[in-house]
């Protein structure tokens, strides 16, 4: 896994291998209203058990065909109100519902796009979709105002560097956000419109093989405070001979100093699994010499058979100081759980495929939406 915050990296790679991937990830939390979101551009949807299954066929010589990573394109938006679910749209698609470009920071999926503008340092965002399954309309614009973007590279030392190629772009480690949500409720059209005034963040990955043949679990989180803002990331590769990647990034917002530890001790405690959630450390600690972290996965935001998402209360301990009671966002990914047929069937239930009909995806949909009505 290779690490880097240049912003040419941020562009579009076109990857062209079987089963490479590539997103776009923003997200956002405002603790004053308690609302928070999170939205993923996908060019290559590696969560898709559709892409899934094409690579499988290509790679057991059941079709001569490989598949396009761009043929699995894609959109996602979560919206959570004080950590409930209002919103969880995933959308893919072929090649021609997606745009891009090699020169240019942006993507689009259908009428959802992001730009960027080099002068301010700012993306913007504009979201339009229907969401039939719930009955919904949503639409939304979003400015992320970078914050201080720092310098860090790191390459992949496994195996003399000689590893598929994975990389991760930490662009905006923290952002100003500010927007407008509309909720359009169909029939009817009443409208529910939210304000947004939050903190943010912003990423770029991607990988020119399937995650489930590289990597075997993998957790990233980060939290923003007063004093400290913090990111971490784990990553555990399937090939036991490899080095796990743990990294904790700090910036100390008297100084305005950046501090990453590479070296950083890691361990798991408090674990839990179940039928759609794999297996799990509640509980995560992090050392670097007298930099003590703890990471408490608080309540679980959203679930799959293959990752979670959660709410989490970070503890931080460095140079005598304690810092308690921050908050973030934390995510686990155990892609390992794709290759399993059985578990696509349930994923299936999340994603609309363009001109894929299920019955699955109408069902869970409609029962996602009795809830929410119930719980009005």
């Amino acid at each position: 896994m290779n690490i880097t915050t240049k912003l040419d990296q941020e562009i579009w790679h076109d990857m062209q291998e079987p089963g490479a991937y590539e997103w776009w990830y923003f997200d956002a939390e405002d603790s004053l209203s308690g609302f928070s979101f999170v939205l993923i551009w996908f060019s290559g949807f590696p969560f898709s058990p559709y892409y899934t299954n094409r690579y499988e066929k290509w790679k057991n010589r059941i079709t001569s065909a490989p598949p396009l990573p761009s043929d699995y394109s894609g959109f996602s938006f979560q919206l959570y109100e004080n950590g409930h679910e209002i919103i969880n749209f995933i959308k893919e698609g072929s090649r021609e519902l997606f745009e891009s470009s090699f020169s240019d920071i942006g993507v689009r999926f259908e009428k959802n796009r992001f730009t960027y503008n080099a002068l301010r340092d700012e993306y913007c965002l504009d979201i339009d979709f229907s969401f039939p399954a719930r009955h919904k309309d949503v639409k939304a614009t979003f400015l992320f105002k970078s914050g201080t973007r720092i310098v860090y590279e790191k390459k992949d030392s496994n195996n003399d560097g000689r590893v598929p190629h994975h990389q991760w772009f930490l662009s905006v480690p923290k952002a100003e956000v500010e927007g407008t949500i509309e909720l359009v409720e169909q029939p009817g059209g009443s409208v529910r419109t939210i304000s947004v005034r939050a903190i943010g963040y912003h990423d770029h990955n991607l990988g020119a093989v399937p995650m489930q043949d590289y990597i075997s679990r993998w957790y990233w989180g980060r939290a923003f405070s007063e004093q400290f803002d913090l990111i971490y990331y784990v990553v555990f590769f399937k090939n036991n001979d490899y080095q796990p990647l743990a990294l904790l990034l700090l910036q100390d917002n008297k100084s305005n100093k950046v501090v990453v530890y590479e070296t950083v001790r890691f361990h798991e405690s408090n674990f839990r699994f179940g039928l759609f959630s794999p297996i799990h450390g509640r509980d995560l600690y992090m050392d670097h010499e007298n930099t003590h972290l703890k990471i408490h996965h608080h309540k679980v935001l959203d679930s799959g058979p293959f990752y979670l998402r959660f709410a989490s209360d970070i503890s931080l301990q460095i140079d005598g100081r304690n810092l308690e009671g921050v908050r973030g966002i934390s995510e686990f990914l155990n892609p390992v759980r794709l290759q399993s047929r059985f578990m696509r069937l349930f994923t299936c239930c999340r994603i609309w495929r363009d001109g894929e009909p299920s019955i699955m995806y109408k069902s869970y949909n409609s029962f996602k939406r009795s809830l929410d009505w119930n719980n009005r």
